[in-house]
Formats: C-alpha cells, sequence, structure tokens
C-alpha cells in the first residue's frame, strides 16, 4: 500500500462509495449491529449523533453521515488482529474501559476484533492456533494493530511471546507482512514510548523503526478512541489510508497544534499564565505555559474531542500537555512542569501560526522546538508591558 498524502477521496464518487459498502455490508447484518446497540443502551438516534459526530471529525461532507454509519454498522467488516509489545497495556484499557461500553468499544469489541493479546479469555497453545488460524484464514485481508514498542537489541530477546517464546520482533514482522494495513496504536508502537527513553537498554523503537514497514501512527499515551476508530472507518469507507504528515499520523486528527484549539488560548494571547500550582491563576483557569504545557509543540485533536466520551481532557483537568503524541516525548519534551525555557525548549520564529505540521515538525525533529505564533507571541509581549507601565504609573 502507499502512504503518500492524498486526498483522491474528494474524487470518489458517492456511487463508487454505495457500491463498495453494498458488497461488505449487509441488512441483516446492520440489523443484528443495531440490537447491540439497544441491548447495551443505544438507541439508533445515539447512534446516529455518534456517526454525525465522527464524520465531522474526519471533515467529511454531511452526505457522508449515512455511508459512516453504514461502514460501523458492518459486521463481516476487515477482521483486526490487535497485538500487543512491550507496553503498558494503557492503550487498550483508556479504550475499552469506560463506566459503560461506548459505541467505539462496541464496534471493537463486538463487531470485528478477531484477535487481541490482552482481551482474550484463553491463554497458552489455544491462543497462538487461533492467532495462526486467523492469519492463514484472512491473509491479505485484515488489519493489524500493534500497541507497544518492539525491542530490537539482541534479535528481540527481550520480549518473549507465547508458549513457543517467540520474540515480539519476530512475531510483528510475520504478523504485519500478511495484512492489508497495518496501524501502529499509541506513541510506544509508533515512536517507541517510554520504553525508547534514554539509555534504550532493550533498542525499544516504533514500528516502523524497527521493521521498516508502511504503517499509520495514530500516537498518543494514550490516544483518543475518536482517532483510532476514525482511522479505521476511513479505511473502511474508502479502502485506503487517509492522508498523513512526516511522521505517517493522520492529518485529520492530528494536523493542527493542541495550543490552537486550547480552551485556555485566549489566557495566553492575554499574557495570563498560571506561575505556580494553585496560584489565583490556576483556580482561574488561566493558560499553563509557564508551567511546563507542551501545547504550542504538540499535534493533536485533544481538545477538541476530549476523552472519557468526550468527559474531560489533561489541560481541562488543570495539568499541561506533555506532548504524548509527539516523536522522543519523554526525553525531549522532559521536564514535564517547568518553564520551557528551563527545559531547554526554545521557540523560534517564522511562520508562527500559518506553518504545517510537517514544516513545525522538521523543525522539533531537530532542534525540539515548534512555532507558537507571532501574533500570540506578540500580544504577551504587549500585556507584559501595559502591566509594567501600570506598575511604574502607580
Amino acid at each position: 500500500m502507499s502512504l503518500k498524502n492524498d486526498n483522491s477521496f474528494n474524487e470518489l464518487s458517492i456511487e463508487k462509495i454505495d457500491k463498495r459498502l453494498d458488497e461488505i455490508c449487509s441488512k441483516d447484518s446492520e440489523k443484528e449491529f443495531y440490537k447491540k446497540l439497544e441491548s447495551s443502551g443505544f438507541s439508533r438516534r445515539d447512534f446516529l449523533k455518534w456517526t454525525s459526530f465522527i464524520t465531522a471529525a474526519l471533515m467529511l461532507p454531511p452526505a457522508f453521515e449515512s455511508r459512516v454509519a453504514r461502514a460501523a454498522a458492518i459486521k463481516e467488516r476487515v477482521p483486526i488482529i490487535w497485538l500487543h509489545m512491550a507496553e503498558c497495556t494503557g492503550c487498550t484499557e483508556s479504550f475499552l474501559r469506560t463506566q459503560e461500553p461506548s459505541i467505539a468499544s462496541l464496534i471493537f469489541d463486538h463487531v470485528s476484533l478477531t484477535y487481541h493479546d490482552t482481551l482474550m479469555m484463553a491463554s497458552g497453545k489455544r491462543v497462538e492456533e487461533h492467532l495462526e488460524n486467523a492469519v492463514k484464514k484472512y491473509e491479505g485481508k485484515y488489519i493489524c494493530v500493534v500497541e507497544g514498542a518492539i525491542p530490537t537489541k539482541d534479535n528481540g530477546i527481550y520480549l518473549t511471546i507465547g508458549s513457543k517464546g517467540e520474540t515480539g520482533l519476530s512475531r510483528v514482522k510475520r504478523i504485519t507482512a500478511k495484512a492489508k494495513y497495518n496501524l501502529a496504536f499509541g506513541t510506544c508502537s509508533a515512536f517507541g514510548g517510554v520504553q525508547a527513553a534514554r539509555p534504550n537498554p532493550t533498542g525499544a523503537k516504533g514500528v516502523h523503526d524497527a521493521i521498516g514497514i508502511e504503517i499509520v501512527n495514530v500516537p498518543g499515551c494514550p490516544p483518543s478512541s475518536t482517532n483510532m476508530v476514525g482511522t479505521l472507518l476511513h479505511i473502511l469507507l474508502f479502502d485506503k489510508i487517509p492522508p498523513l504528515d512526516m511522521f505517517r499520523r493522520p492529518l485529520w486528527a492530528y494536523g493542527s497544534r493542541i495550543h490552537d484549539y486550547c480552551e485556555r488560548r485566549a489566557h495566553f494571547d492575554a499574557g495570563e499564565f498560571v506561575e505556580e500550582w494553585g496560584d489565583e491563576g490556576a483556580k482561574k483557569g488561566w493558560c499553563l505555559y509557564k508551567m511546563g504545557c507542551k501545547g504550542p509543540l504538540t499535534y493533536n485533536n485533544c481538545p477538541r474531542y476530549r476523552f472519557n466520551q468526550g468527559t474531560n481532557w489533561p489541560i481541562g483537568a488543570g495539568h499541561g500537555c506533555i506532548g504524548c503524541s509527539e516523536s522522543d516525548f519523554w526525553d525531549n519534551m522532559a521536564p514535564f512542569e517547568e518553564p520551557n525555557d528551563k527545559a531547554g525548549i526554545r521557540i523560534p520564529g517564522g511562520k508562527g501560526v500559518e506553518a504545517t505540521s510537517d514544516e513545525i515538525g522538521t523543525v522539533a525533529a531537530g532542534v525540539t522546538a515548534a512555532a507558537i505564533g507571532i501574533h500570540a507571541a506578540g500580544s504577551v509581549i504587549r500585556a507584559k508591558s501595559s502591566k509594567t507601565n501600570e506598575k511604574e504609573s502607580k
């Protein structure tokens, strides 16, 4: 498959999309899916609201809402084989552990999840046989989702899996080679995660760096279910991966900075910052940049869609962004709770908010920096100058 940035889905006619959905969807499967929703406490209206939300998140026109709904209701969809490598299982936990089952978790857990290392009740040889049978049965048709970094030092001996003691490196090479599409879910599988932090004794790497395959990265520690489900629904609708940035992240989800849509952005522009934890600024919800927030350096849609079914997100809860969807954030963004200037992070000039994620990414990859926005920085300076003049006048 090709991972080049390609907006050709705009050229696909509605008729072609409908024809594809007709080929992989049946009325019986749709009816069965709606029954599952209702038994879990969701009405058809709830489901249609959710599909409208996902359609908007994918930046598709309203005409696609009914198509997204059909794609989500497909029972015999592209099977998913979900592998776990070196990680904490936090991505799966975050995705599936809600007070009540979410529509997203129902789609994965009850509809298309063919194999999942940590959610299966069976163990040992029985699971190994199931995995091999699934790979053989769906060869060239399944989506392989990888969660976790790949230890590569000494031929990967620092991670062995299953009754045969296969290395994670070997398993990922073998399973991804027969997949139609490969997705790295979470920062560990995308970029190596905390396991790859210096000095990285196991040689942990993201999937692409470990085995060189083409892959779609859906980073975050953890990523939101919106980004995962949206990416999969795009593949189901168009039978192709969405346009990607230079770090192989879907642009629809990672094309804007946290800073650009942050609910505290107005306070940044006004020069109103939290100076220490628990101060008056913190109580008033002022900007957390001086407390080490990495929102200006981080590309993700957290402010728009949040976590736990849209309940909240870290900055909303009072803690700065730690840049967890960026490569090497565990080294480059640290320390997480100190002003960025003390952390050795510098904000260059340039295009500011007009820069693309690729342009910012190029800078960030080399010098661990990103542009904040000249007009915003200017407003901060003006605000400080105004406060200084007020003090002098007194």
